[in-house]
């Protein structure tokens, strides 16, 4: 039987975990306190009822000859226990424990041999602040020259791709084609994408390419470009914060503040036209008898002034305890700090955050990193990220995004892009509708749970940005399984594509020396990049120990290649035609593949159809026939 894979704990993101392992034909063992055997939903998986933690449950399971282990509670304490408990009863299994805590998560992995700790926080963010920024995003992976996307895009009548080979559009918009699925069909995949093939209305063509290209061309098929960041005059901007001032003040400091700016005007125009004194000797009076019930020497004064300063002191000694009572008060509590944040916000192209848990956390690092301007709000009034936020220049709103007027504050009508982030599924639709209602063309990233909810929501509420957290992860937390040179796993018209860095590792490695196109072609690779070099131009290039080779793959031919299946040789190439003009150059061709002296090679070029090699691989044969046909030789493969 094959080695199998313990999943530790059945939660939202376990379950996903369970589906990606089933979709890459591993062999399950379930470890979780409340699942029973009997769910349908396990579709055979074996299942183990109890405390992952304990010494006997996880030899029951096998953990002694796993060939890896997932660990996903939602708890870290009870991740890192059973990491280290599956680490002393298995000391080369591959161990990956999902983490919230974000201190931990390089330094347990660091810490612990052989061992990946993962974040959905951070594994999402990458994904959902591409698709915030550019419109469509199905994954993201890490080139040694910059991140790239995954993306569909969709052929409609009215399209530009519409009537054009797939060459001329990768050529012109700088992607590779993953994926074609025609309007009536089946789905072709990498290497079978045909560059040559005319789109039509109805298909979909996957790509990856750079975030800035892909932005570009999903932009102006879908005709929503954006100017940039549009930013209002500096006395706008300054009035907004006074009106947003004014409306943080209690209605307590409104009512007082009137009334004793009231007292030293009345006061003061008593001491000028009653008492004949000159403005500023009556203000300065005021002033003293309300602050520092002063003496006047009012002795010397009429009796009505006598009455009326003695009343001043009295009020005036009211009127300053209590306002500064009731000001003291509301500076304490007073969001003055929102209310300053209000210049900051753009009229337009800016991207709003809500929520700044983990998972907002980390997209403000990601479209900071991206270059974008960022507004977030959180419902929390001190929440642990705000002062970090606030330092990368973002300004935070402390209000609930399903508030109109806060989301107005935030100019999220007219911005790029709203992902709704918080913990809250409901509150994320809710703040999805209500930027819709402010802009119907707004587009909306929406944070969720269940991707049977999240397609639910792309078809009946139209907000095609919906993302399913743990759906998106859970690949992730399979691909840890194989290595770290798994960058992603993209779930694509029913199959599973697997972004993998390929390194030579030494001489002895059995990519050492072979042919690059023979390899992807055997083995049904699309490479992505190669070391630095512009694969346009490694025609007849070899691996060499420290080559690293960026492939996309279907995840049962990357099983195939980690269990070092060799591919059959047996294919042969006849050389059936070719020119007398290319008989010279062809001589040499023909030694390296018959192992053969140029006498031999002359003769065979001097007859008729003959066979060039045989005993090749499917990817050596069409490397070999290619060579033929660059130098107008006629070839078969047979």
């Amino acid at each position: 039987m094959e080695r199998p894979v313990l999943l530790c704990g059945l939660g939202r993101v376990g379950w996903r975990v369970l589906e990606s392992l089933r979709a890459a034909a591993l062999p399950v063992v379930v470890i979780d306190l409340k699942t029973e055997p009997d769910d349908p939903r396990l579709c055979g998986a074996t299942v183990l009822k109890g405390d992952c933690r304990r010494h006997e449950l996880l030899e029951r399971a096998g953990v002694k000859e796993a060939r890896g282990i997932v660990i996903v509670t939602s708890d870290d304490l009870v991740n890192i226990s059973t990491a280290l408990l599956a680490r002393k009863l298995n000391p080369t299994a591959r161990v990956v424990v999902r983490m919230f805590n974000q201190n931990l998560i390089t330094r347990f992995g660091g810490a612990v041999k052989n061992t990946v700790a993962l974040s959905v926080s951070a594994l999402i963010a990458p994904v959902m602040a591409l698709t915030a920024v550019t419109g469509d995003a199905l994954g993201a992976f890490r080139l040694d020259d910059g991140p790239r996307q995954i993306s569909e895009l969709l052929v409609t009548d009215d399209s530009e791709l519409a009537g054009r080979p797939i060459a001329d559009l990768a050529l012109q918009h700088g992607f590779a084609p993953l994926v074609l699925a025609p309007a009536a069909g089946s789905p072709v995949f990498l290497q079978a994408v045909s560059g040559q093939r005319v789109l039509s209305p109805g298909d979909r063509l996957t790509v990856t390419g750079r975030p800035a290209d892909i932005q570009r061309l999903v932009q102006r098929l879908r005709g929503d470009r954006f100017a940039g960041v549009q930013w209002a005059g500096a006395l706008r901007r300054w009035l907004r914060t006074a009106r947003r001032t004014l409306l943080e003040v209690d209605l307590a400091v409104k009512i007082i503040t009137p009334v004793l700016f009231g007292t030293l005007f009345a006061s003061t125009l008593v001491f000028r036209y009653g008492l004949d004194t000159a403005w500023g000797d009556g203000l300065y009076q005021t002033v003293s008898i309300i602050a520092t019930g002063g003496d006047l020497h009012g002795e010397n004064r009429p009796e009505w002034a006598k009455v009326f300063i003695s009343v001043l002191k009295l009020a005036g000694a009211a009127l300053i305890a209590g306002f500064t009572a009731i000001l003291t008060n509301y500076l304490i509590r007073a969001r003055l700090k929102g209310a300053l944040e209000v210049r900051h916000v753009p009229d337009g192209g800016h991207i709003v955050v809500c929520g700044l848990g983990n998972v907002g956390y980390r997209l403000v690092q990601e479209l900071i990193a991206m270059n974008e301007r960022v507004v977030a709000i959180d419902k929390v009034a001190d929440g642990q990220f705000h002062d970090t936020v606030r330092r990368m220049g973002v300004p935070v709103f402390v209000g609930d995004a399903t508030v109109p007027e806060v989301l107005a504050q935030t100019r999220a009508g007219a911005a790029k892009a709203v992902i709704a982030a918080t913990d809250s599924e409901l509150g994320n639709i809710e703040v999805a509708l209500l930027v819709r209602e402010m802009n119907a063309k707004q587009r909306v990233v929406v944070r969720l749970t269940e991707p049977e909810f999240a397609d639910a929501v792309r078809e009946a509420a139209d907000i095609r940005n919906a993302i399913s957290a743990p759906a998106l992860a859970a690949p992730a937390f399979v691909s840890a399984l194989y290595g770290d040179s798994v960058q992603a796993l993209v779930p694509v018209a029913g199959r599973t594509l697997v972004v993998v860095d390929l390194v030579v590792n030494d001489a002895d490695d059995h990519l050492n020396g072979a042919s690059l196109r023979a390899f992807v072609l055997d083995h049904d690779l699309l490479p992505i990049a190669l070391s630095g070099r512009d694969l346009a131009d490694a025609r007849g290039y070899r691996l060499k120990v420290g080559d690293k080779l960026t492939v996309v793959a279907e995840l049962p031919d990357y099983e195939r290649l980690l269990r070092f299946q060799q591919p059959p040789t047996n294919h042969r190439v006849v050389a059936e035609s070719w020119p007398a003009t290319a008989r010279d150059a062809l001589v040499p061709l023909v030694c390296v593949s018959r192992q053969c002296s140029r006498e031999e090679a002359t003769a065979l070029l001097h007859g008729g159809a003959f066979t060039v090699a045989d005993g090749l691989t499917f990817g050596a044969a069409r490397e070999l026939i290619e060579l033929l046909e660059r130098e107008k030789a006629k070839a078969r493969l047979v």
